[in-house]
């Protein structure tokens, strides 16, 4: 497991994360920084739980202004119906091969 220190509003936290991660996890850290910053320009300097709840907040409407943009998923498609000739031609290959397989093992 990879240990990543990442600094969000001045404050340095090390974080767990799987190996490989790493960059994705400073980059969330970024985000989160991003937020802060713009809402310290706003003039809203408070405390260190204020900024991040409402840092928070932001990120958690973005999220829901970009699922209601989306069209809902899909269902999947219903699988074809199964061709019976196919599916003999399959059977008949499989126990071909395991005829082969079979003479394989007797001496």
């Amino acid at each position: 497991m990879a240990q990543v220190t990442i600094r969000i509003n001045g404050y340095a936290y090390t974080m767990g994360c799987e190996d490989g991660q790493e960059p994705h996890l400073q980059a969330m850290a970024a985000e989160i920084e991003a937020r802060i910053e713009s809402i310290k320009a706003l003039g809203g300097q408070s405390g260190e739980s204020r900024l991040l709840v409402l840092a928070a907040l932001l990120m958690a409407d973005e999220l829901h202004d970009l699922r209601l943009s989306q069209p809902p998923p899909t269902p999947p498609a219903q699988a074809a119906a199964p061709d019976p000739a196919l599916a003999r031609t399959l059977l008949r290959l499989a126990d071909r091969a395991e005829e082969i397989a079979a003479s394989l093992e007797t001496p």
